[in-house]
């Protein structure tokens, strides 16, 4: 691959040092991705910007304008705050005609709202959850049928925002408690899904138009939390001592049938495509006990840190993490509007 003029494209209290010496690694889990990525593209020999943003546009407009990018790697999970504006970010990067990396702005819409997507994967016969939502300011109503235990989570926030083991609920006085957790404290609607008691399997994919699919990974615990449910929590997801504590990891699921793997392969991809996903993507299951896989959400521009889930599925499939990088840089490069 030639080298490249690249934006690295994040937000502004993420921008990575240039070493990792000196700092914790609590301290290094806040900006790993973003380190990872740059200092990987620099060693491939390409000439990076690191470049932040957190509520405007002027920085990124500069950049273009001086830097010149022949693409922009985008690690940007928000704008103003809200995860939902990354999308208008992508747009201004559409209408300047400069190439970037990962999904454009429609994927990014159908898939963040965790509602919609389910509605249209649920109108080409995909299995999702029974859920409901429950709006800012409505009175909460569970529908007939929405039986528990349920789990609640954020519409429209990813990476575990707010999930926590009091996510699974058991009855309607701890469902209205842990809905008005999330309006009060996480600032969004909620969903409210039946919980799938079963394993959390991951299904990454590559790609525009042909697509790849890598190796399906699981949420594993080698050691079971007291409260006893596996799920993504935010510790789980996200902090490193709890990790430590439980054995939290994301490995290449083991003992899966292969009509399942290759089933969730075969939907994985369909789903990518029904929501218009584009550069990288990874899609999430509950398998049930019976063997059913349930569609959970889809994570458009996952998260794409040196040995995380991504990066992970990637290496099982025999590519190494340099290659993956580039993998990407090529699928926006070649976008077509």
């Amino acid at each position: 691959m030639k080298k490249l003029r690249v934006v690295v494209l994040m937000h502004e209290d993420l921008i990575p040092p240039d070493s990792l010496d000196g700092y914790s690694e609590i301290e290094i889990n806040e900006w790993k991705t973003e380190y990872d990525v740059v200092s990987a593209l620099e060693e491939l020999g390409h000439d990076v910007l690191k470049l932040g943003v957190r509520d405007e546009l002027g920085p990124l407009r500069a950049a273009i304008d001086n830097f010149k990018p022949d693409i922009v790697f985008n690690l940007l999970e928000e704008f103003r705050g809200e995860a939902v504006y990354d999308l208008n970010v992508i747009a201004y990067l559409e209408l300047r005609g400069v190439a970037y990396t990962g999904c454009g702005p429609r994927g990014l819409l159908l898939a963040r709202d965790k509602s919609l997507s389910k509605q249209l994967l649920s109108y080409h016969r995909i299995r999702v959850p029974r859920f409901v939502v429950c709006r800012i300011g409505r009175k909460i109503r569970r529908p007939r049928g929405l039986d528990f235990p349920l789990i609640v989570k954020s519409l429209t926030e990813d990476s575990s925002m707010g999930i926590s083991q009091a996510s699974v609920v058991h009855d309607d006085a701890t469902l209205a408690e842990r809905v008005a957790f999330v309006h009060d404290r996480i600032k969004t609607d909620a969903i409210v899904e039946q919980f799938i008691d079963g394993r959390e399997l991951y299904v990454s994919v590559l790609g525009n138009t042909r697509l790849t699919v890598l190796p399906v990974a699981e949420l594993v615990f080698r050691r079971k939390p007291p409260d006893g449910i596996l799920i993504a929590t935010t510790a789980a997801k996200h902090d490193v001592a709890y990790q430590e504590r439980w054995g939290v990891d994301v490995k290449r699921a083991r003992g899966l049938p292969a009509e399942v793997e290759q089933k969730l392969a075969r939907i994985g991809k369909r789903i990518y495509r029904i929501l218009g996903l584009t550069g990288y993507g990874r899609i999430d299951f509950r398998l049930s006990r019976e063997g059913e896989p349930y569609f959970l959400e889809a994570n458009p521009n996952p998260e794409i840190a040196r040995y995380e889930e991504f990066a992970s599925a990637a290496d099982a499939a025999g590519m190494t993490y340099e290659q993956l990088l580039e993998r990407i840089l090529r699928l926006g490069l070649q976008r077509t509007y």
